[in-house]
């Protein structure tokens, strides 16, 4: 028998793995990456070309906002940087001097700024005197001042006593007789308990509601008007020309005053 000679010992060939699954074992069926066609749909990789799978339904994005949280957050947003600003307004107008913050009201009228003698007149005059405003602002006066801490007199009241507390510091309230009596009441509210303040009304005023201190006035059609306060607020005591003085012990009556005593030779 004979025997056969062994051919040449083979060499196991090395297979180089690229990808791996599991633990180190390369990826099992056949690779489908290099045909063509095979990762699209109805190509030629496969028998069928990919027939039977369902189609994939594009998800719709909606393109449009709900606007209602973001109005409402806008609306807080500059209802709070008007309410910051008003402050920073308010902050600004307080730190002015008191001049200033009269002089900015509209409608104000300095007349201090005039330099006119007969309003800047100080004098201490007994008898009827003739005033350059109606209501006065300023001038010679009587000696005794108007009781004004937060009076409020229903008949109108002698101007030379009246001028005296404008002197002192006191902001006089004024209206034209026969003002609508909801608007009275609305005033005396601004004056009742109120120190260096004082109310009256004024035969012929040409304004509904005039409202002075020393030097400076303010006339509105309406107890309503805002611009009242600001100037109370503005000119109360800080407007006085004889600081220190007070409001209280005055002449309480509304009677006009007596002619001035005849000179003595």
């Amino acid at each position: 028998m004979s025997m056969s000679t062994p051919g040449p010992e083979r060499v196991p060939s090395t297979v180089k793995v690229g990808k791996t699954t599991g633990q180190g074992k390369p990826p099992t069926g056949k690779p489908a990456a290099n045909r063509p066609g095979a990762n699209r749909p109805g190509g030629k990789g496969g028998k069928g070309g990919g027939k039977g799978r369902k189609p994939v339904t594009p998800v719709k994005v909606a393109g449009g906002r709900n606007w209602g949280p973001i109005l409402v957050a806008g609306a807080v947003v500059l209802i709070a940087a008007g309410i910051i600003g008003y402050g920073v307004f308010a902050s600004v107008q307080g730190s002015k001097p008191w001049e200033e913050q009269a002089q900015a009201i509209e409608g104000v009228v300095d007349y201090r700024a005039q330099k006119n003698p007969q309003i800047d007149d100080r004098t201490h005059k007994e008898g009827p005197q003739t005033y350059v405003t109606n209501p006065p602002v300023g001038g010679a006066h009587n000696p005794a001042w108007q009781n004004c801490m937060g009076d409020v007199y229903t008949e109108p009241i002698a101007n030379e006593h009246a001028v005296h507390s404008l002197e002192h510091g006191a902001v006089w309230l004024t209206y034209k007789q026969g003002l609508a009596a909801d608007q009275v009441e609305k005033l005396q509210e601004k004056v009742q308990g109120k120190e260096f303040t004082f109310m009256s009304p004024v035969a012929n005023l040409d304004k509904n509601v005039s409202v002075q201190a020393w030097g400076y006035q303010l006339k509105v059609d309406s107890a309503d008007d805002s611009r009242i306060d600001e100037f109370i607020r503005a000119t109360r005591v800080k407007a006085s020309v004889e600081p220190g003085a007070t409001c209280s012990s005055g002449n309480t009556t509304s009677d006009p005053v007596p002619a001035a005593p005849a000179a003595t030779s």
